[in-house]
């Protein structure tokens, strides 16, 4: 039985477990169950702290673990990151008071606050900077007005809170973070019900990405819509009963859609529809 770690609360956990739903997968009813079996699956799920989840996927007590990249970096654990899932989307970022420094390579010999100091100390490391790192549990854009720190290292989205407390990004982000899939280093995917897990995790990011678009066009357009609308291989085309037009399937990005709609009505395309696609295997 597959052994899958799975956050229990935080920006990952609806996500998540959304997903898994999609998979096909069962999930827990309560937020207070820890442990539930889905034995039609083979899979046991297990809902545990982020932060904890790389931790006990590397100690392989656990096969496989949903987690944030900046989580499995931040741990050190020894687990790897073996599919990115596109949600809980991040930037990491070195904010301070303006003046005081402009990118990473003039941070030497400051000090700075961050809840994420596994990330930031291998940063440094990496540029060749000699700074102090001091771990906070939140609220670190307090950290400078208390002089505590000089810098900070935190999640950026929209800025604002860092406007508010009269500080402003510097130099490129530290890293972007995701939510990912996390296996043990060299445990490999090869196993089948690895394999399995991931295809159906796959297939939900497909579906979530791409519709099905049907449409009519005449024969002599065929070569301009198929044009617009490749399909992942080809699309599958279908000689109509009014002789000279065919009907055209493929599946076509979805945020693209509207777009592709219009351009087939001007070359002459009618019937066009789209509709969801709610699982696949490519």
């Amino acid at each position: 039985m597959l052994r899958i770690a799975v956050p229990n609360k935080g920006s990952l956990s609806g996500p998540a477990a959304e997903m898994l739903h999609e998979a096909g997968y069962q999930q827990r009813r309560e937020s207070k169950e820890l442990r539930i079996v889905d034995p039609e699956n083979e899979v046991e799920f297990f809902y545990l702290r982020p932060r904890d989840i790389a931790i006990y996927v590397s100690s392989g007590r656990l096969d496989i673990g949903i987690t944030g990249r900046d989580l499995l970096i931040d741990s050190g654990a020894n687990a790897e990151e073996i599919l990115p899932l596109g949600f809980a989307r991040s930037t990491f970022r070195y904010a301070t008071k303006p003046g005081t420094a402009d990118g990473v390579t003039e941070l030497n010999g400051m000090t700075v606050a961050t809840s994420y100091e596994g990330i930031v100390a291998k940063h440094l490391a990496d540029n060749g900077i000699d700074a102090s790192v001091v771990h906070l549990d939140g609220a670190v854009e307090t950290a400078i007005e208390l002089g505590v720190a000089e810098v900070i290292a935190d999640v950026v989205e929209t800025g604002t809170s860092l406007r508010n407390a009269g500080l402003e990004v510097i130099g490129e982000p530290i890293m972007k973070s995701e939510a990912i899939v996390v296996r043990r280093t060299g445990a490999g995917t090869e196993e089948p019900k690895v394999q399995q897990f991931l295809r159906r995790l796959q297939g939900v990011l497909v579906a979530r990405t791409y519709v099905m678009m049907d449409y009519d066009c005449r024969v002599e357009q065929l070569e301009k819509a198929v044009a617009l609308t490749p399909g992942l291989e080809s699309p599958t085309v279908s000689p109509l009963h009014n002789e000279g037009w065919v009907a055209v399937r493929a599946m076509v990005p979805a945020k693209e859609a509207q777009r592709i709609m219009d351009d087939l009505y001007d070359i002459g395309a009618r019937a066009i529809l789209t509709t969801a696609i709610h699982a696949c295997r490519l």
